[in-house]
């Protein structure tokens, strides 16, 4: 079974550089193609019309209606999973939905505060999407994506490589506007200032040093050591 479709990045090694020639390593439909990984659309971000639990660091509207005094009112949840609310002080909203959170904020201000609040609440900004990290690091895990990460830093956070971790064979796979991709990284040519390290998304899942991740890139790169430029493929199931 072959999955490799794409090239989307010029395979330049260290010593030489890649053409565009007939398939590479004899395997067909590999066309070597010019550009780079895009970051995901929304819609592969998010899944459109789910409904996603609040989370640290995620940002609510919240409209009492008829008391301008609570009204249009935007709280962060804290690190703890918590919001503070005017009369009702703090309270815990980490793992509810926006409408669990409008109840139990109406329950909080009925009778001893509001006869019968309608309370309204919006996420306006989420922070608790998360990345997959996994393979040769330390903490292998699901780790939460907040505000703008990249490559490196993301590995960080699993704790860097583990005893056996390869900081040349790094693959991140994504998924662009419903398109699933792999690209190739090299910590080292990172660290070197070959080129930048690159963003990490939400829903992004990245394997380290894993024999069978490095594999989709074999016919492409062979035994080079060190990739001057990413290594991207396109990938379907066949």
């Amino acid at each position: 079974m072959r999955n490799l479709i794409y090239l989307a990045f010029p395979a330049i090694l260290l010593g030489g550089c890649a053409s565009t020639p007939d398939p590479i390593g004899g395997a067909p439909g590999l066309q070597v193609v010019e550009g780079e990984l895009p970051p995901p659309t929304q819609d592969d971000v998010y899944d459109v019309g789910a409904v996603y639990p609040v989370g640290p660091y995620d940002t609510l509207k919240i409209d009492v209606f008829g008391i301008p005094e609570l009204s249009d009112r935007t709280v962060r949840v804290d690190a703890d999973g918590q919001i503070g609310f005017p009369l009702i002080g703090n309270i815990n909203v980490s793992g509810l939905s926006p409408s669990q959170i409008s109840s139990l904020i109406e329950t909080r201000l009925r009778g001893r505060y509001v006869r019968d609040p309608q309370v309204t609440t919006n996420l306006e900004e989420t922070r608790g999407r998360t990345v997959t990290v996994y393979g040769q690091v330390q903490t292998p895990g699901v780790y939460p994506v907040v505000g703008r990460s990249t490559l490196i830093k993301t590995v960080a956070t699993a704790r860097g490589l583990a005893e056996f971790g390869n900081p040349r064979d790094v693959v991140v796979f994504r998924t662009v506007d419903g398109q699933r991709m792999a690209t190739l990284y090299n910590l080292e040519a990172i660290s070197r200032g070959l080129y930048e390290d690159p963003q990490i998304y939400a829903n992004d899942t990245i394997v380290v040093g894993d024999s069978d991740a490095r594999r989709l890139f074999q016919d492409i790169i062979g035994a080079a050591t060190l990739i001057a430029t990413p290594v991207t493929i396109l990938l379907q199931r066949l």
